[in-house]
């Protein structure tokens, strides 16, 4: 298959698209306009390989889409193009109406003119939309996890973009006869992840002694998800012949944010005394920090129609994938010429 990944050098799309070169045939398009999460390094071991190509283009300029699907014709495409930072949307929402609803709809239209031209490798065109649990708003403590039922309730507009990109997938799948499937993932961690995000912003703060500020209480809950858990399971359906599917992807990893920065302080002090560093109490960094606007408390999601209906599960535990990532950043920080660790694999296949 020929495979348009679109945001293919950010975080998520960087792991897909190592696995796709590195554990199968298909040919990858990666569809992506380089903002400032972007990082082609991510895809520097795959970089060269003939069933690759980059296309440095902004999925919010139809007809550059219209002329990458009349040149390639792809069979699948993977929507991991998305403005996604919390913080950044309360303070500028415009950009993340402009990325995640104009620019889903731009591709929705792209795949229609696509399908209309009834090409052979149009017949098995298949649209799978990546989106997050965020649309579903946050839980109670004690409630039970979101399955894919649940109500949209979007608290911020990251959050607000993502579901109405969500409705626009499912409407141009009905009203236009678009194959389609939507996933909605928890959150994501690993390497190569970009450092506005919750754990490599600790980490990388940490390293370099600054404070760690912890939203309100610090008890917010997240169900984390190792990003090659999450790449297995977009393989999974990009493999099967699907159409008006819609799977939740999570781990049953509940964790504090609290949590969270607590145990990746303690890995920093392991990996100092393994290292020789001078041993220091990176839990004196975290101070509290006014809550932010609109802080959903917990977030939890049902992976189990995944589970039943693909045989997927999570491999990766919290703790040992949280350690071989601060490990990760850790060796980006001092240079693995200086460290007694190796850098651990991001291939969904070795984790």
């Amino acid at each position: 298959m020929t495979v348009f990944v679109t945001g293919g050098a950010g975080f998520i799309g960087s792991a897909l698209i190592r696995s796709l070169i590195e554990n199968s045939q298909h040919h990858v398009v990666n569809i992506d306009k380089l903002s400032y999460a972007s990082n082609l390094k991510a895809l520097d071991s795959i970089a060269s390989s003939e069933r690759y190509v980059f296309e440095k283009t902004d999925i919010c300029d139809l007809p550059k889409l219209h002329a990458l699907f009349a040149k390639y014709r792809p069979t699948r495409l993977i929507n991991l193009a998305a403005e996604s930072h919390v913080d950044r949307s309360i303070d500028g929402p415009e950009i993340f109406i402009q990325s995640n609803i104009v620019g889903t709809f731009n591709l929705l239209e792209a795949s229609r003119t696509y399908i209309e031209q009834s090409t052979e490798s149009a017949k098995y065109f298949k649209f799978h939309h990546i989106s997050t649990d965020e649309v579903y708003g946050d839980l109670e403590q004690g409630e039970p996890p979101f399955s894919e039922t649940a109500s949209f309730r979007p608290s911020s507009p990251y959050a607000a973009s993502k579901a109405s990109a969500d409705h626009l997938v499912r409407a141009w799948g009905r009203t236009y006869n678009i194959p389609y499937v939507i996933s909605n993932c928890s959150n994501n961690y690993g390497p190569w992840q970009c450092e506005e995000k919750l754990i490599p912003h600790f980490i990388m703060r940490a390293l370099n002694r600054e404070p760690l500020p912890v939203y309100g209480d610090g008890e917010q809950i997240r169900d984390w998800l190792h990003v090659s858990d999450h790449v297995a399971a977009i393989l999974l359906m990009l493999d099967k012949p699907l159409a008006d599917k819609h799977y939740n992807i999570g781990a049953n990893n509940e964790r504090t944010n609290r949590q969270v920065i607590e145990l990746l302080c303690c890995y920093l002090s392991q990996l100092d005394k393994e290292n020789g560093r001078e041993n220091f109490k990176y839990q004196s960094l975290i101070t509290q920090v006014e809550d932010r606007a609109g802080h959903d408390r917990r977030y939890a999601i049902d992976p189990s129609k995944l589970q039943n209906e693909l045989n997927w599960k999570a491999k990766v535990e919290f703790e040992s994938g949280l350690k071989q990532t601060v490990e990760w950043y850790y060796l980006q920080y001092y240079g693995s010429e200086n460290s007694s660790h190796s850098l651990p694999s991001t291939s969904s296949q070795e984790v």
